[in-house]
């Protein structure tokens, strides 16, 4: 079987790119964050990994206090495990548009507190009397 000149060069374009990308997958990479790989400068040494940021990071298994929904501040709330300075925030909202929390199940109409994150905050918060 013989192939024309159009389909050699079909058949050489389609195994360069091929090639090609073959060796872009293969290309070293070094962490920039989360999300986000950048090409390593020198290709001789290993990709690293920074250290975790640890700043955030809380002591889920050993609640020191439990926190009352109606008397949390914006800080309090994004203390608490898997809620970060967005569920804080809605939570915050929720409370100004209905006004205080009646009851810890209250939380779950938050936008974003599903079953599993509220399993998880259940008994790290209370509702208190309003301020």
């Amino acid at each position: 079987m013989t192939l024309t000149p159009a389909e050699r060069s079909a058949v050489l374009l389609v195994v360069g790119l091929l090639a090609l990308g073959t060796l872009w997958d293969l290309r070293p990479v070094r962490y920039a964050g989360p999300g986000t790989a950048v090409p390593h400068a020198d290709s001789a040494r290993p990709a690293a990994i920074p250290p975790a940021d640890t700043s955030r990071v809380s002591n889920a298994a050993t609640p020191a206090h439990r926190v009352d929904l109606n008397r949390a501040s914006l800080e309090d709330l994004d203390a608490l495990p898997g809620v970060g300075p967005v569920l804080a925030g809605r939570s915050l909202e929720l409370r100004r548009r209905q006004g205080a929390f009646h009851d810890v199940r209250d939380l779950r109409a938050v936008r974003g507190i599903g079953p599993r994150l509220y399993a998880r905050l259940e008994d790290r918060v209370e509702v208190g009397p309003p301020p």
